[in-house]
């Protein structure tokens, strides 16, 4: 039984463009697993990419989010199969590098800069003893 991997993508499938009944993500997915792999030993880490139902970014077609193990979570949206997957791959290897997944704007490349819907921290698990949350 194989491990899920620690970093994952995920493409809303959902997605259309406006007045259009073409669904984008099916096609992102297949390019950027496709891109991911050519990559190679340039992304030191698994992602495992896959798409998903609709996450709530239908005015920003194709919507993308990127999740790690005990880091942010980024969602980015107006992405296009054939100009983004170089910025998206760009980000995944970054992203393998950064322990907390935390980085500002202007280090993601490209278009990924100004397309940023949401960055979520890492949930932690605060733990305060009962006595002392009492007083």
């Amino acid at each position: 039984m194989s491990q899920l991997s620690t970093h994952q993508i995920t493409v809303c499938a959902s997605c259309r463009h406006k007045g259009d009944s073409c669904r984008p993500g099916y096609e992102l997915i297949e390019r950027l697993r496709a891109a991911i792999a050519a990559a190679g030993d340039a992304i030191p880490e698994e992602f495992e990419i896959s798409g998903t139902a609709c996450m709530a970014g239908c005015d920003r077609p194709c919507t993308v989010a990127y999740f790690g193990s005990r880091k942010a979570t980024y969602l980015f949206g107006d992405i296009d199969p054939d100009e983004d997957i170089s910025d998206l791959v760009e980000f995944a290897r970054q992203y393998a590098f950064l322990n907390d997944g935390w980085c500002s704007s202007v280090d993601r490349p490209g278009k990924l800069r100004k397309n940023t819907l949401a960055r979520v921290p890492a949930s932690m698990i605060a733990i305060e003893p009962v006595a002392e949350a009492v007083q």
